[in-house]
């Protein structure tokens, strides 16, 4: 590492560095699921968007992170009204209601498929990229803080950078920073990762000091909020799934080594992964994923998990400055990646990944919504788990049976929107149950995921849908298919003259 004492590039105030950004300018920061995130520019920059658009002047920006950033760049530039365009990730509050409002315009995307876009030219320019780093050298290596991102393609086409240097941060990250940009096609060889710990790459990020215009000093730690415990029904959904991969275990569809896994981000992963930890009978595994959660550093520290690749330390500030004061420990045991090479297709197959992820509702055919709710009005985005399912070993899609007292069932006859299909869910599982999708045509789908997988008082409705449809290779009623949630608009409930007093969160 060099020596952090002196920095060879102009230092900015926060408000100097945000005196830069004109309006219409394409600016991407650093930051993926909170962590890493620039800090104070983006603050400084919605500050600047407020006393210009109170003195008649227009500014907007378009927008570019590496997945969520919080309340530091999304909800900041939101309030301040000061975004017009963004992608390929959000989950600001305001912001949602802004682009559901047709006031944001919002380009939701894989994941991996981003760096790549901005790289052929299809979002247009960069202006601007803001950029966290533990430290920068005069020859332009870049070291990164918490998370990776996409923040080596930023670096390598905005035209001009902004560097936050974090103190706050363990100068010891790049002991686990693993960093390759990939060529454009059809210029690209293999990626060589045939373990979650294999690098490939290096600690460092390169950029064109040229194109450093300034440096902001902080000091300050990534705002990640604790997920609120596990409630029941995503401790029986956590049971379903270490029951299930236990049995795949028994009969030799997972190795006894077992597989890596991939958990998506949440209180249903968490659970999840904890129950794994827990169960006695399955062992120690890796995890090749891309958030790296609280959860995951306990079993890490227990041995039960023993090595992680991600993208992001996405971790409280307590649980961060654990890993911090104890890098000894983890270093050898985490790698950080882009997220091009952390959602990489290939990766994913040839590593056989077991990937987990939750869902909004699925549809009696395996089909996933992931992302809006009534087909309509985005909540956050795909993020990442549309790449591991489709290209995972075993794929499985979780979430409760009901919501809202029984108002809402998870499970309906036809997805009003759709992020994952059928041909790549393999496992649906609920707090009622688990069914195993794997060589079923679409008949045999519907009636297991019904019967096992939606709450009985529903079960009823499904079944009749089915029977009342057009009959062919998949039955679907086009008069019906959204009845339930046409039902939940018009009447707070997608059946109105079901009891609430007869649901109980009974199996």
């Amino acid at each position: 590492m060099p020596n952090s004492s002196s920095c060879p590039f102009p230092k900015l105030t926060p408000e100097e560095a945000a005196a830069l950004i004109s309006n219409g300018a394409t600016v991407a920061f650093s930051g993926f699921a909170n962590a890493g995130a620039a800090k104070v520019v983006p603050g400084a920059i919605a500050a600047r968007a407020r006393q210009l658009h109170e003195s008649g002047a227009p500014f907007k920006i378009r927008v570019l992170t590496g997945s969520s950033s919080g309340n530091n760049i999304d909800e900041e530039l939101a309030m301040a009204e000061a975004i017009t365009w963004r992608a390929p990730y959000q989950s600001s509050p305001t912001l949602r209601k802004q682009i559901n409002r047709q006031e944001v315009e919002y380009v939701d995307m894989h994941l991996a498929h981003a760096p790549q876009v901005l790289a052929a030219g299809f979002f247009g320019r960069l202006d601007y990229g803001i950029i966290e780093a533990t430290e920068v050298t005069r020859d332009g290596r870049v070291y990164l803080s918490s998370s990776i991102g996409a923040s080596p393609t930023y670096l390598r086409y905005a035209d001009r950078i902004i560097l936050e240097i974090n103190r706050y941060h363990s100068m010891r990250l790049p002991e686990i920073a693993d960093i390759t940009t990939l060529p454009p096609p059809p210029r690209r060889n293999p990626i060589p990762i045939h373990d979650p710990l294999t690098k490939i790459g290096y600690p460092y990020a390169l950029v064109d000091p040229k194109k450093i215009v300034g440096v902001v000093e902080t000091n300050e730690p990534d705002a990640v909020r604790p997920y609120t415990g596990p409630d029941r029904k995503s401790e029986r959904i956590a049971e379903h799934v270490v029951k299930f991969l236990f049995g795949e275990m028994i009969t030799g569809h997972i190795p006894k080594e077992f597989l890596p896994l991939q958990a998506g981000v949440g209180n249903m992963a968490n659970s999840v992964m904890a129950a794994l930890g827990r169960n006695p009978y399955i062992p120690p595994f890796k995890m090749y994923t891309v958030v790296f959660q609280d959860a995951l550093v306990e079993l890490m520290e227990q041995g039960k998990l023993e090595a992680a690749s991600a993208t992001s330390l996405t971790l409280t500030p307590a649980v961060l400055r654990r890993i911090y004061d104890n890098m000894d420990y983890f270093v050898p045991r985490l790698v950080l990646r882009p997220q091009e090479i952390s959602n990489d297709a290939g990766v994913i197959r040839r590593l056989g990944v077991i990937a987990m992820n939750a869902a909004i509702e699925v549809d009696i055919y395996g089909n996933v919504n992931t992302s809006h709710v009534y087909g309509t009005d985005i909540i956050n985005g795909i993020g990442g788990s549309g790449e591991y399912t489709r290209n995972s070993y075993l794929s499985m899609v979780m979430c409760p049976s009901i919501s809202r007292n029984g108002r809402i069932s998870s499970v309906v006859p036809m997805c009003p929107h759709i992020d994952s299909n059928e041909h790549s869910v393999q496992v649906v599982v609920t707090d009622q149950g688990l069914a195993d999708l794997r060589g079923l045509g679409p008949m045999q789908r519907a009636k297991l995921i019904i019967d096992q997988c939606a709450h009985p008082v529903y079960r009823d409705y499904l079944h009749a849908y089915i029977r009342d449809s057009k009959v062919g290779h998949i039955r679907h009623n086009l008069r019906k298919c959204y009845e339930l949630h046409r039902n939940l608009m018009e009447h707070g409930a997608m059946l109105p003259d079901l009891k609430l007093s007869e649901i109980t969160d009974a199996v």
